[in-house]
């Protein structure tokens, strides 16, 4: 599912997503194998990016649930093997996942600018 969590994160890259983090979560939780965390400027960026990654998905795989789209500030897709969160900026420094789960291991990843 490593694969699917880098082309989720590429797709984010492709609709202009910033800070795009993956990581590994399998060790500590039992719910999803990888996160997904990125960061849209705006409510607007934030829903563009969401629809662009389910558009991709949507032949082969869809979202089990999807939260937050209709407000934008922050929105989950969850692919059951990799959740994906979209936040404002604003949202991403309140929530701050990547501190709350800091020592998960990150996936390296080489996202085109």
């Amino acid at each position: 599912m490593e694969g699917l969590a880098r082309e989720i994160a590429g797709y984010a890259a492709d609709k202009k997503a910033e800070d795009i983090v993956v990581l590994a979560m399998s060790d500590v939780v039992s719910y999803t194998d990888f996160f997904v965390i990125a960061s849209g400027a705006n409510t607007r960026q934030t829903k563009a990016i969401a629809d662009e990654i389910q558009g991709r998905l949507r032949t082969r795989r869809r979202a089990a649930r999807v939260e937050g789209e209709r407000e934008g500030e922050w929105v989950l897709l969850d692919f059951l093997d990799v959740v994906v969160h979209v936040f404002t900026p604003e949202a991403r420094a309140f929530y701050r996942l990547e501190t709350l789960w800091g020592d998960v291991p990150q996936i390296e990843l080489a996202l085109e600018a």
